[in-house]
C-alpha cells in the first residue's frame, strides 16, 4: 500500500512541476532596440497552475494573429498582472490572447519590465509598444484606429496609466514608431489595482489623469476584492465626470486573480459581456 501511495504522490508532484504548454506567438518583437531579444528568453519562468514570469530585462511584444480575422481587424494589447513584480503569463496573457483570437481579434502580449515595482519603466514599455503595434498595422492586418488595451490587476493600472498618459512619450523618441499615437482606442480593466491614493483610497492616484479625450472603458470588479476595489470605482467615477463612455460590471464574489478561468461565481461570465462591448465599440459586425 505504501508503495502505491508513494508512486501516486510522485506522479502528482511531477504533474505540478511539469511545464504548462502555451501557444506560440506569430511574431516576437523587442520593445527597445538597445535590448534585443535573445534566442532564448531572459525571463525566468516558474511553473505551477499559473506561469509566473519573474524577470523581464528585455521587454517584448508577442503578436498572436487571429486566424479567422477579417482584413483590417481590431487588436488588443494585453498587460498581464502580478503586482509589478511578476507577470501572470498564461492566466492573464496567453489564455486571453487565445480567447481574443477566437473572436477574430488580433492579440498582443506585452512583457513589460519586472520585478521591482518599476511603474515608470513599465509605462515607457507600454507607450513604446503601442507605437510599434501601429507601425506594424499593415503588416499584421490590424486597423490602426482600433487598437485597445486590456489589463489585469497591476496590468490594469498600467492600462489606465497609458490611457491617461499618451500625449507625450516619457522617453526620447527613437524611430518612426514613436511618432505614431500611443493612445489606446478603448480600454478594458479587469480587477484593476493601485488606481487610488495610499492615504485616501476614494481618490484616484495622481498619475491617473482622466479627461474628455480618455478612451472609453469596460471595467470588471468584485466587492470581495476589498483591498483593491476602489480602483474600479475611482476610474469609473473619473470617466463619468469627464463624460467618457464606460461600463462597470460589479459582482459580489470572485476575489482577485481569476483571469477568465471558470468558477461557480457569476463573475465567470465577464468575457461574454466584454466581447459584446468590444464589438460595439469597434466596427465589427
Amino acid at each position: 500500500m505504501m508503495k502505491y501511495l508513494c508512486l501516486t504522490l510522485f506522479a502528482l508532484f511531477s504533474l505540478a512541476a511539469a511545464p504548462i504548454e502555451t501557444p506560440e506567438p506569430t511574431e516576437r518583437v523587442a520593445v527597445w532596440p538597445d535590448r534585443p531579444l535573445l534566442e532564448k528568453s531572459d525571463d525566468e519562468v516558474k511553473y505551477s497552475n499559473i506561469i509566473r514570469i519573474t524577470k523581464v530585462n528585455r521587454p517584448a511584444i508577442e503578436f498572436y494573429k487571429a486566424p479567422d480575422a477579417k482584413p483590417n481587424a481590431p487588436a488588443v494589447v494585453i498587460f498581464p498582472g502580478g503586482g509589478y513584480n511578476v507577470l501572470a503569463y498564461d492566466l492573464e496573457g496567453t489564455e486571453i490572447a487565445e480567447w481574443l483570437n477566437s473572436l477574430g481579434i488580433h492579440a498582443i502580449i506585452v512583457k513589460y519590465t519586472v520585478p521591482g515595482n518599476q511603474r515608470e519603466a513599465a509605462l515607457k514599455d507600454a507607450q513604446r509598444a503601442l507605437g510599434i503595434v501601429r507601425s506594424k498595422a499593415k503588416e499584421w492586418g490590424i486597423n490602426p484606429n482600433e487598437v485597445g488595451v486590456l489589463g489585469f490587476s497591476a496590468g490594469g493600472h498600467l492600462a489606465a496609466n497609458l490611457s491617461t498618459n499618451y500625449e507625450k512619450r516619457n522617453y526620447e523618441l527613437i524611430d518612426e514608431a514613436d511618432k505614431l499615437s500611443c493612445r489606446p482606442d478603448f480600454t478594458v480593466l479587469i480587477y484593476p489595482a493601485y488606481i487610488y491614493k495610499e492615504d485616501d483610497k476614494r481618490q484616484s492616484a495622481p498619475e491617473i489623469k482622466v479627461n474628455a479625450k480618455t478612451p472609453p472603458a469596460f471595467i470588471v470588479q468584485t466587492l470581495d476584492d476589498r483591498r483593491l476595489v476602489d480602483s474600479a470605482f475611482n476610474y469609473t467615477r473619473d470617466l463619468k465626470d469627464a463624460k467618457v463612455d464606460a461600463e462597470l460590471h460589479l459582482y459580489a464574489k470572485g476575489g482577485h486573480g481569476y483571469g477568465m478561468r471558470p468558477s461557480e461565481d457569476p463573475i465567470s461570465g465577464w468575457p461574454i459581456l466584454c466581447a459584446d462591448w468590444i464589438k460595439r465599440t469597434t466596427q465589427q459586425n
